[in-house]
């Protein structure tokens, strides 16, 4: 994920770094949003005039990422369908990738975002029996999908950056062959912040 196109000033006896918009250098707010590029994949922070030029599909190489969160507290797929998709760990986000006319899978790790290679025949069941997260939108949503402790799974439909804001969190707190307590407790936390940001979906 791009950290943006830096800027400094000066102020007093102090340089501020500024951020600004990678596609026009406005200035940038602390909290802004973001354009997918589909042919390299990026991510480009964006001032609010740039995201609304490319709000809409079919406008070329740029996406912007939209603002749509939504939680589905129970998402239908049994233990086998999860090992048959071939995630290793707990937490995986699926979206469709334009370019390659496919569903693409990946999973947070310390290494960053880790692609797992996605049976089609599979996702497209159980995407079959989730019909209320059918409507993410591609490249700049994705299905984000979360198994407990309890084995029992949740997902989130969110924008694609909130899944690299995850994989970032993985990357910084991570320790050890289990995470450590600090870095569940940030993972904890941004699920935490998901459901209280999202509107429940009834199930279809």
């Amino acid at each position: 994920m791009s950290t943006g196109l830096r800027r400094f000033r000066s102020s007093g006896t102090e340089t501020v770094q500024v951020e600004r918009c990678e596609m026009c250098a406005e200035p940038l707010e602390a909290e802004h949003g973001h354009v997918v590029d589909l042919e390299t994949r990026a991510l480009l922070c964006a001032c609010r005039g740039c995201r609304l030029l490319f709000a809409r599909p079919g406008q070329g190489r740029y996406r912007a990422v939209p603002g749509r969160f939504r939680y589905a507290p129970s998402f239908r797929v049994s233990p086998a369908e999860w090992d048959e998709l071939g995630i290793p760990v707990r937490t995986a986000f699926f979206f469709h990738n334009s370019s390659l006319g496919r569903t693409v899978a990946f999973y947070p790790s310390p290494a960053g975002a880790t692609e797992s290679l996605l049976p089609l025949a599979t996702w497209e069941r159980v995407l079959a029996a989730n019909p209320e997260l059918a409507d993410a939108e591609p490249d700049v949503e994705a299905l984000l999908v979360d198994r407990a402790p309890d084995g029992w799974f949740s997902c989130h439909l969110v924008p694609i950056d909130a899944c690299y804001r995850l994989v970032g969190l993985v990357r910084l707190h991570w320790k050890g062959f289990d995470g450590g307590r600090e870095a569940w407790e940030a993972i904890d936390g941004f699920f935490a912040a998901l459901r209280r940001r999202a509107r429940v979906l009834k199930e279809v």
